[in-house]
């Protein structure tokens, strides 16, 4: 039995799948062995799978932290740095079209004083 329960165990850990029923067979055997006691096999496969997943849940946050280190290591831009340059992009970009108005408001008028001298 406690090889079972290392494969169950290894389920969070990506060692080795085991699905809820192959979870459930291999109980299901060791009943029909008389390793286990009937009465016991529901209890025990339910509590190899909420382990199971428990532990699958420790893993997944576990490589999330991981990746999320390696990604501040090398300095890649995280969402919130994307969505800040983006909104300085857009506001340089008003700004500039808003400079190019004025040049333009104020080199048609001189083009206009200008045609206006040579006249």
């Amino acid at each position: 039995m406690s090889d079972l329960f290392k494969k169950a165990i290894s389920l969070g850990w990506g060692l080795t799948v085991v699905s809820k029923e192959k979870v459930e067979k291999a109980v299901e055997e060791l009943v029909n062995r008389g390793e286990l006691a009937p009465s016991e096999s529901k209890a025990l496969v339910d509590r190899l799978i909420e382990r199971g997943a428990e532990e699958q849940g420790q893993f997944k946050t576990m490589i999330r932290e991981q990746v999320s280190r390696i990604l501040q290591e090398l300095e890649v831009p995280t969402e919130n740095d994307v969505t800040s340059l983006e909104q300085r992009v857009a506001l340089l970009e008003k700004q500039v079209a808003e400079l190019e108005k004025e040049k333009a408001a104020l080199t048609g008028s001189s083009d206009a004083e200008e045609a206006n001298r040579l006249d």
